[in-house]
């Protein structure tokens, strides 16, 4: 089964009788097929009247430009044997940011010519001759048009460009040589990202139903739950005034429900709190958890939330001083003595703080991407990166992140690479069909694809198994509807598919 990126041209080559257009209606919805025939209907007396072709081709342009600007998937089902018309539609695809795919149906002539003669309304026998000679002598140069892909008539199904991809580099390397493959990568973690709180019962749900949720993470497989630190509703995930708990307190919570998973934030804003706050909080929660908390730091990028509640927010620069005195203070404040601090931005007259977290370090994670100075920090200071993109930007922060470490004198392996990103997982295409149709929004549906990556059990491995060639150690996944069942299970499969374990229950998670 060949995937598809959603909001893909596809255009049709073949001569009449070769089955394109049952093709398409095999692997594609009605109205994602742009038909020059029916067009043909729509702008003259019927889909055989030729002499209304050119106005039906300048509607079908119109159509296919207009579905291409909303990234929505299109279909081109005509001959295809015209060099203008295709490179035309390849240059609108490029002009507009949509990859352009090439589908050529190769029908023996025999069958064609016998599809023909059992319609109602025929080609003529010249005119499919001629277009049969056109299609034999275009195909073998077809590949050389400048098309993303050129591919035969086989099953394939739309999934969203990351899948896509994924599905395309994991092929690419399974199919190279064996001294070209990459060395097995290390073994993968997971992360659960708790991102949206909205419940049908609102804020007096949240207490049980987190820790259900944290309790069948820790059961399919997650090694890590991680929450948000902001005042308000970020806009990419919902609106201002739903309820978002506070982090550390609900890092306190998630402590005491779990067992095994580590905890914290990603991340936690440098302005929202004074360092020794911040520290002491952090360690009584390693306390209470037995020893399970991270600490995510970063600069802050949401300036609205610290507006409306009269904190100040700084310029870029300066909350990345912060960030750079947090990971070189915040070790001191956990660690013994009470020595003195004086970064860019802070000034501790005495570290000290109790109590002292019951690890010998509380690891440090540095979010952000900024090639010049953030991952730099990650570099010199953190335990672990986080990053997001596909693996190709995966693969060039990582070395821009290794070259860091170079630059400071550091492995590399001691920073760990975490890659945060969002899934909705169904078993099935059939489960995938009817999940999309219950989730997606009324409007902004290419945007809404593009966040949330809907895919089946086996879309979201090949996803994995990318990042993890590209150099991800922890992939961070914040799930569609994650409370409602079977989110987590769903994911679980994805887990134990790219670990090898069976999911376990919760109570033998315990």
């Amino acid at each position: 089964m060949h995937r598809l990126a959603d909001g893909t041209l596809v255009v049709l080559v073949g001569p009449a009788g070769s089955g394109k257009s049952t093709w398409a209606a095999e692997h594609f919805a009605p109205a994602q097929i742009v038909s020059s025939d029916r067009l043909r209907a729509v702008v003259g007396e019927s889909e055989q009247d030729q002499s209304a072709s050119g106005d039906a081709f300048a509607v079908l342009d119109l159509i296919v430009a207009a579905r291409l600007r909303r990234r929505l998937t299109t279909v081109i089902d005509s001959t295809g044997l015209d060099r203008a018309h295709r490179d035309a539609w390849r240059a609108m695809a490029d002009g507009l940011g949509a990859p352009c795919v090439a589908v050529a149906v190769d029908t023996p002539a025999a069958d064609c010519r016998r599809r023909n003669a059992s319609r109602e309304r025929t080609v003529p026998a010249a005119v499919l001759s001629k277009q049969l000679a056109a299609f034999a002598a275009l195909r073998p140069g077809l590949a050389a048009e400048g098309f993303d892909e050129v591919l035969s008539a086989e099953p394939v199904r739309v999934v969203p460009a990351a899948i896509a991809q994924a599905a395309r580099q994991v092929g690419a390397a399974s199919h190279a040589e064996p001294a070209a493959q990459a060395e097995p990568a290390a073994r993968l973690e997971f992360g659960l990202n708790l991102s949206s709180f909205v419940l049908p019962g609102g804020a007096a749900e949240l207490r049980d139903r987190l820790a259900d949720v944290a309790q069948r993470a820790e059961a399919a497989g997650f090694s890590a739950i991680w929450v948000m630190d902001h005042l308000q509703q970020i806009p990419q995930v919902g609106r201002a005034w739903e309820d978002l708990p506070e982090s550390v307190a609900t890092l306190g919570y998630l402590a005491a429900v779990t067992r095994s998973a580590s905890i914290g934030a990603l991340v936690h804003n440098v302005t929202l709190r004074e360092p020794a706050v911040l520290a002491k909080s952090l360690a009584t929660a390693d306390v209470l958890s037995g020893g399970r908390v991270w600490c995510g730091l970063g600069a802050g990028w949401f300036e609205a939330e610290q507006v409306a509640a009269g904190i100040g927010f700084p310029p870029a620069g300066q909350r990345l001083d912060l960030v750079e005195d947090l990971a070189r203070l915040l070790p001191l404040l956990w660690g013994p003595g009470s020595p003195p601090f004086e970064g860019h931005r802070v000034t501790v007259p005495q570290a000290i703080s109790y109590p002292r977290p019951l690890q010998p370090r509380i690891p440090i994670l540095i979010g952000g991407q900024g090639e010049r100075r953030t991952l730099r920090l990650a570099a010199q200071y953190a335990d672990a990166c986080n990053l997001t993109g596909d693996p190709d930007a995966v693969r060039r922060k990582i070395a821009v992140l290794h070259a860091h470490c170079a630059d400071v004198g550091r492995d590399p392996a001691q920073v760990a690479v975490t890659h945060l990103s969002s899934a909705l997982v169904a078993a099935d295409p059939g489960e995938l069909d009817a999940v999309v149709a219950r989730r997606r929004p009324a409007r902004g549906v290419p945007r809404w694809t593009a966040w949330v990556n809907p895919g089946t059990v086996e879309d979201h491995v090949l996803r994995v198994r990318a990042l993890q060639a590209a150099g991800v150690q922890q992939v961070i996944v914040s799930l569609d509807d994650v409370w409602a069942s079977p989110a987590i299970e769903r994911y679980g499969e994805v887990i134990a598919a790219c670990v090898g374990q069976p999911v376990r229950s919760r109570r033998s998670a315990r």
